[in-house]
């Protein structure tokens, strides 16, 4: 159970993160909105909620845990928050999407310190991610791999051919999220490409399934801890989100996919993340 204290701290800092993907994306003119801001909680419960064994001071560590983000369109999230966690200045956020930037609109390895994999394809991620997780089993080191995959990927033959080799290899250190935020860029998953039964295809697999409200600190941090303490196969963790979450008039629009704000719309998301900080007994901590 999170204290009072902690889960303020969590949702301070996902405001932060949310904050700043909307100053990005209206810096930038492009770029897109709804699967950043919903997946600001899940990535401020891995990087701020004890679970990924990671630092800035050392980003290179050999015994790091790795973080490999399958869809990389929704790399605004994670800029954000290694820039929240000291990864590289917040200043440099302002450059996303911009000539010659470290900050592109997909993130390719070696750009910053904390990005894992180039990213762009949908489909590679989980791919890449397995050959992580079987390197760390053959130097038999204790890092594990973290593969987060939205729901176009779980649309690509290829995920389900890697899902198919980690069942079979039994890669206990390796933790899928799959961002199930039920739209993609030209309507509801639903109607345009059913994902369903999706927990009974992974299973299907050989794989553990775990299913968090995307959005409570409690319940994600519980099943990343629980995911480290199967030790026969592979765990992939359901994470229900909203898409755009916190600006009331992106919720759950797909139309929100794949676009930013403008300037008059950026401010009026900026004073709603702000009105919600207050909602919650919060000051801004930087």
């Amino acid at each position: 159970m999170l204290t009072d204290q902690e889960l303020k701290k969590l949702q301070n800092t996902a405001l932060n993160i949310r904050e700043s993907i909307i100053k990005m994306l209206v810096k930038a003119g492009s770029g897109h909105s709804a699967g950043p801001l919903g997946l600001a909680d899940v990535l401020t419960a891995l990087y701020f909620g004890g679970v990924l064994r990671q630092s800035a001071i050392e980003p290179q560590a050999e015994n790091r845990d790795r973080f490999v983000l399958s869809c990389g369109h929704v790399c605004p999230v994670l800029y954000a928050t290694l820039a929240e966690a000291g990864y590289f200045p917040k200043e440099e956020l302002l450059t996303l999407r911009a000539l010659n930037s470290r900050l592109q609109g997909h993130p390719h390895f070696g750009s910053l310190p904390g990005i894992e994999n180039t990213s762009g394809p949908l489909g590679q991620g989980l791919s890449q991610a397995i050959g992580m997780a079987l390197a760390a089993r053959l130097k038999k080191a204790s890092w594990r791999v973290y593969c987060l995959l939205s729901e176009g990927d779980c649309e690509e033959g290829q995920t389900w051919e890697a899902a198919m080799l980690a069942g079979r290899e039994k890669l206990a250190n390796l933790t899928a999220i799959v961002d199930r935020n039920h739209i993609q860029i030209d309507g509801f998953t639903e109607t345009i490409m059913p994902l369903e039964p999706l927990k009974e295809k992974f299973e299907s697999f050989a794989w553990q399934v775990l299913e968090v409200d995307g959005h409570n600190f409690e319940q994600i941090i519980d099943a990343f801890n629980l995911a480290q303490a199967i030790h026969e196969k592979p765990t992939v963790i359901i994470a229900h989100t909203i898409p755009g979450r916190g600006v009331d008039f992106m919720e759950n629009k797909f139309e929100w996919h794949g676009k930013p704000p403008t300037e008059k719309e950026a401010e009026t998301a900026l004073k709603e993340l702000e009105n919600l900080r207050t909602l919650q007994g919060q000051i801004r901590v930087e």
